[in-house]
């Protein structure tokens, strides 16, 4: 897999300077972000147990996240048993070759899709075209997406950086059967995705999946979607493969119930989905294949503070609310997983070696309005703070640091510091700072020394 999502260059900072300076992007991101929020926040406030809900999935994601091992054999078991076949894969290389290899042991040379964050992060559809294999993408989203020879930019809304005159002019140049009078009215263009996809659904013999969540007591798959298309993929075609990471666990369907609740009203702003599809084991004749994948999760589950990112349930809420986020989009973030969950997630799963991947756990505010949309309470701030830490740094970061604390370590030193930046303050530039601390001025103001530090103020008060 590629240091960067699909390549893409630069790091966090380069990349959101560029982003900032695009008014359209910048304005689509802005209407849709604030209306999705705006419709979460209507239907969380009906409920008046959401705080003991939230609570409730968040002891549920804890307690099968320390209990992984043991009910991933259950879930293993309950799918062989239902006559599905299991397959584990560590990394995205064998996750790719399993799902490569199943295909063309169909004899199939095209697959239709159903949205799916895992088989985007492990960049399934570039493997698969390696191997003579077309993907084709069936969410409204992602269909855009990939007939505009774009990237995806939010997790829910892959497509958010669009807006309705954009689509139609994808739609017009890469869609054989789209009209020659298509508008840019909504029903419009659905229609015209509606009757593009339609042939696919209705020839593909082979189609794959992610999951929103796996059920461990019977072995079952959970999806939801607004659509519809997702049920037309999981159950037309002959054989249908899910690719689904190993932290999409439940332990029970009691446990479901809390979640179902939890995932619409923080992704959609709904009550419930319009679509909810689940399925155990082979049914109906159809050959089914799990593959669950690893893929760096299994590290991130040994790190005691960033774990709790495996808790996610891709609702997309804290990329809403993220100030960040709402300037410099997705793309910026170079991963399939953007906004506040990916600057935590994407680092811990890939490692920080890249220059991007070492940018990200900066690129936030740490204004906090991400734990508090986040339906099973990832402390996204606390995982930040403790990413940044252990990020590289340059040297003279580093020896400042190491001043600094030498300093901070004694109140004498302090003082004595103290003192001394008084006397130098009018030497000490306005706007920038020289060398190495430029780069903290090129977007904050240098703080004004004052004439008199406090410490000293208060001697001289105390003993007046």
């Amino acid at each position: 897999m590629s240091a960067t999502f699909l390549g893409m260059p630069g790091n966090f900072p380069e990349n959101s300077q560029k982003a900032v300076q695009n008014s359209q992007l910048r304005y689509n991101l802005r209407k849709a972000t604030h209306t999705i929020r705006g419709k979460r926040a209507n239907v969380v406030g009906e409920l008046p147990d959401w705080p003991e809900l939230r609570a409730a999935g968040k002891a549920i994601k804890d307690h099968t996240l320390r209990n992984l091992d043991r009910y991933l054999v259950q879930l293993e078991r309950a799918v062989r048993e239902a006559g599905g076949t299991v397959h584990w894969a560590r990394d995205a290389a064998e996750a790719n070759r399993i799902v490569a290899g199943l295909v063309k042991a169909t004899g199939e040379r095209e697959v239709v899709k159903v949205k799916s964050m895992a088989t985007q992060e492990i960049e399934l559809n570039q493997a698969l075209a390696a191997e003579g294999i077309t993907a084709y993408e069936t969410d409204l989203a992602e269909l855009i997406v990939q007939l505009g020879d774009d990237l995806p930019s939010h997790i829910l809304v892959p497509a958010i950086h669009r807006n309705r005159s954009e689509i139609r002019e994808i739609f017009l140049d890469r869609m054989p059967e789209a009209p020659a009078d298509l508008t840019d009215d909504p029903p419009a263009l659905a229609e015209a995705a509606r009757l593009h996809l339609r042939e696919r659904f209705l020839r593909s013999k082979v189609a794959i999946s992610g999951a929103n969540f796996m059920v461990a007591e019977t072995g079952t798959l959970v999806v939801l979607e607004s659509e519809g298309n997702g049920r037309m993929c999981l159950t037309l075609p002959e054989t249908l493969i899910s690719v689904v990471g190993i932290e999409k666990l439940l332990p029970t369907w009691r446990d479901l119930e809390v979640f179902l609740q939890l995932l619409p009203r923080s992704s959609t702003g709904e009550r419930m989905n319009p679509y909810t599809s689940m399925w155990t084991g082979a049914t109906e004749g159809q050959d089914f294949h799990l593959v669950l994948l690893d893929n760096g999760r299994t590290a991130v589950l040994a790190d005691e503070v960033g774990r709790q990112a495996l808790r996610c349930i891709r609702c997309s809420a804290c990329l809403n609310v993220c100030p960040v986020y709402e300037r410099a989009g997705g793309h910026a973030y170079g991963s399939v997983y953007p906004g506040p969950i990916g600057a935590i997630l994407t680092p811990q799963l890939r490692g920080m070696g890249s220059e991007l991947d070492a940018s990200l756990p900066f690129a936030s505010s740490l204004c906090g309005a991400c734990y508090e949309v986040c339906p099973v309470a990832i402390d996204i701030p606390e995982v930040l703070v403790d990413l940044r830490a252990k990020a590289p740094h340059a040297a003279a970061e580093r020896a400042g640091m190491k001043v600094a604390g030498w300093i901070l370590d004694d109140h004498h030193r302090l003082a004595a510091a103290q003192r001394a930046a008084t006397r130098v303050r009018g030497l000490v530039p306005k706007k920038r700072l020289p060398g190495p601390l430029s780069a903290w001025t090129d977007t904050r103001d240098v703080p004004e020394i004052p004439e008199e530090s406090f410490r000293d103020w208060w001697e001289r008060n105390e003993r007046a």
